[in-house]
């Protein structure tokens, strides 16, 4: 193992941990909105640097890049199709977020339906997070971090022993952050790397069009559109993963989900100190998301060209990583790899903790406790939480190669049934807490059957905007049936500066009108190929 890839590795690690205590220092960690809203204290480039940083991973940095080595462009839909959500997010749902003072996704829903509801949307939180989202996490950033150092050599270990050590000092670091530094020692760390990874991210393709064009990154991009035009095709058929109709269906459901109501993800915005910093922060994110194809999807891409189609696709980006940076480098680009997986992991494991305490643990078990109290009992559920997602995740190895698109799929079980929910409680004032229960318990039930049972062979992103359809019909008519008593009324709670950003619509249609364009460059190559 060369020392100076892990010198230049201990350095930036090094350098964001101890930038991130300084600023957290001072931070009030004893109460509530201190430890899990960052004191509602965010800024606009936090919240977006910490959005992007929380998204990526080295699950998408590799998968992605992998369905472009092995497939095309249309992949971007993922990514270039997140904008459209972050700006409806920023024009809709995040003004009523904070117009409620909200600390979770489910606190509205207990306002709106009853605790039921809440309960049973913080179960499927839950649920998601603990089994589909850490373990994985901590999985997918130790094979790349074990491969990249050749971790087995270094240690002169087993593959099957280096997994397990590089999980749980991966797992133990990202503890630290969320466990003991709250939310805004999570978001301080995620906006440096964010500032890493953007950087180290667009330089990988920088380099391999020049490796693969002699110099010249123009000479190899036009080598890929003499050589491989069909790779630059965004317009997805059938046979590829995101096939375009998609865009039009349950990508866009999928994506205002995650954007707008995981917990994990909306807890940036919603710890804005105002409405204006939270709604830039979203818009900003919205650009730098249309930066994503060209560093989640085109050095998949460059590596076909460039190192030629004999390669495992998974292998694709480590490789092109490994074959085009100079040696302390790599070292760096590590660190940025290490610093995307502790983002995820950590924000996760923090939003988990989050539902825990203030939706099933203070109000069944403590619900007059102090706020030190809650705190204390939540690192507690978060250590237990981190040991539990470092024991499980090694064991993913032994799970079939097909376990990831598994969890895409998994997803459905809770993503498009709760933003059904939160729509229908947003956009209507009489639809009673059953018909709530009804259509989750429906679209959960149906979606199940069509998974695991039913093979239609429809995409199940067509599948998820069908119900969503359907669930939103069948909850129309319990509302128009058995209507509330009394009409819902959002009541203003804010604990923030409600006034909204000057242009965030001009900003939002920019977003919008850049996507579309970036959107329309790859469809006519498409189109041309």
């Amino acid at each position: 193992m060369n020392w100076i890839i892990i010198l230049s590795f201990l350095f930036f690690t090094g350098l964001v941990a101890v930038i991130s205590y300084m600023k957290t220092k001072k931070e009030n960690l004893d109460t509530h909105d201190g430890y899990f809203l960052g004191g509602r204290s965010l800024t606009a480039w936090v919240i977006a640097g910490s959005l992007m940083l929380t998204n990526l991973s080295t699950e998408q940095l590799i998968g992605l890049n992998a369905e472009g080595y092995e497939f095309n462009m249309s992949s971007m839909g993922w990514e270039v199709g997140s904008a459209i959500a972050l700006v409806i997010v920023a024009f809709f749902f995040l003004p009523r977020y904070l117009k409620g003072g909200i600390t979770t996704i489910p606190d509205f829903l207990e306002k709106r339906y009853d605790p039921g509801v809440k309960q049973f949307v913080t179960i499927l939180f839950l649920f998601g997070y603990i089994f589909n989202l850490l373990p994985p996490i901590l999985y997918s950033g130790a094979v790349a971090l074990s491969g990249m150092f050749n971790v087995p050599e270094m240690l002169g270990v087993s593959p099957t022993a280096a997994l397990w050590i590089t999980v749980w000092v991966i797992g133990c670091i990202g503890s630290l952050y969320a466990i003991f530094g709250g939310l805004k020692a999570v978001a301080v760390s995620d906006t440096i790397n964010g500032i890493g990874l953007l950087i180290g991210g667009l330089l990988i393709p920088i380099l391999g069009l020049m490796v693969l064009g002699g110099g010249s990154p123009f000479a190899g991009f036009t080598t890929i559109m003499e050589n491989t035009p069909e790779k630059l095709n965004a317009v997805g058929s059938s046979s590829d993963p995101v096939p375009f109709g998609t865009m039009f269906t349950g990508m866009l459901l999928v994506n205002l989900f995650y954007w707008g109501m995981a917990q994990h993800i909306m807890q940036r915005a919603i710890a804005a100190k105002n409405l204006k910093e939270g709604q830039k922060g979203l818009i900003i994110a919205a650009f730098l998301k249309l930066l994503g194809p060209v560093f989640l999807v085109l050095p998949g891409i460059i590596a076909f060209n460039l190192l030629g189609d004999n390669l495992n696709a998974m292998d694709a980006y480590p490789a092109l990583v490994n074959h085009i940076l100079p040696t302390w480098m790599v070292g760096l680009f590590a660190a940025i790899l290490f610093g995307a997986v502790l983002s995820s992991f950590n924000s996760v494991l923090n939003s988990s903790v989050t539902l825990f305490v203030l939706n099933i643990y203070k109000p069944y078990f403590k619900p007059k406790a102090k706020d030190d109290v809650l705190i204390r009992h939540g690192k507690v559920f978060g250590l237990f939480l981190a040991l539990f997602a470092m024991s499980v995740a090694p064991l993913i190895a032994m799970v079939p190669q097909g376990f990831f698109q598994y969890l895409q799929m998994v997803n459905g079980f809770y993503n498009v049934p709760i933003l059904t929910i939160i729509v229908v409680g947003y956009l209507t004032t009489k639809v009673p807490a059953v018909a709530a229960k009804v259509g989750l318990v429906f679209f959960i039930s149906t979606y199940g059957f069509t998974q695991l049972v039913w093979d239609g062979g429809l995409h199940f992103l067509h599948i998820l905007a069908i119900l969503f359809v359907v669930t939103v019909t069948i909850m129309l008519i319990i509302g128009s049936l058995y209507p509330r008593d009394k009409e819902f009324v959002l009541e203003e709670q804010a604990k923030v500066d409600m006034t909204p950003w000057r242009i965030v619509y001009p900003m939002g249609a920019v977003a919008t009108g850049t996507m579309i364009l970036v959107y329309l460059i790859f469809s006519v190559a498409g189109i041309a190929s």
